[in-house]
């Protein structure tokens, strides 16, 4: 990682809890992902070879910062969706200033209908950090998207788990998916697809 980035990443850190602890109203936080979290998403995106990832819920872009530079290793591209206008500014910035813009495109809008737009197996790495209220309603979207042998990583499986319960039930009832909680960070829930039905 260069130096400049790795400067970024900290500045980012210090903004996320600076902001967040003068700052009540939840969309106006930043809610960023820990420092442990990112490092591990970016060893999963290149030990898994994860050359499409996409993230939903951008935020200030500190978590796509840390998968993208893990992409960008592995000739991978992010694709991250944001609904916060003033977050994807931010978060553009942030992706201008830290040099890996060319390995990021960010999607405006409401994740429910964008990823319904997407194509099957589209993507190899799905980092979920959003609205946890309609993770259970965007699971089977979720599935078709994601490619078989294919990782999703969702964020807070312990900070908020019982906000996380009933898409962690739900997901792990699937017979066509192997799960396990992780404690790096906010606790994190991975869930691959088998590579065979």
């Amino acid at each position: 990682m260069s130096e400049s980035l790795r400067e970024l990443l900290v500045e980012l850190e210090q903004f996320g809890q600076e902001n967040d602890a003068a700052i009540v109203d939840r969309p106006r936080r930043m809610l960023n992902i820990t420092r442990d979290t990112g490092e591990f998403l970016a060893v999963l995106t290149q030990a898994t070879n994860a050359q499409r990832v996409l993230e939903i819920g951008t935020s200030n872009g500190y978590s796509t910062l840390w998968l993208a530079q893990a992409a960008q290793k592995i000739g991978g591209h992010v694709m991250t969706i944001e609904q916060a206008e003033f977050k994807l500014e931010l978060a553009a910035k942030n992706f201008e200033r830290s040099g890996l813009s060319e390995v990021i495109t960010q999607l405006c809008g409401e994740a429910s209908g964008l990823i319904e737009s997407m194509p099957d197996a589209n993507a190899d790495l799905i980092f979920l950090d959003s609205k946890r209220s309609e993770y259970v309603h965007w699971w089977p979207t979720i599935k078709r998207i994601l490619r078989r042998g294919g990782l999703l990583v969702v964020d807070n499986a312990t900070s908020h788990a019982d906000e996380m319960a009933a898409f962690m039930a739900l997901v792990s009832a699937d017979a066509d998916v192997a799960t396990c909680i992780v404690p790096v960070g906010n606790g994190q829930f991975l869930a691959t697809r088998n590579r065979v039905h």
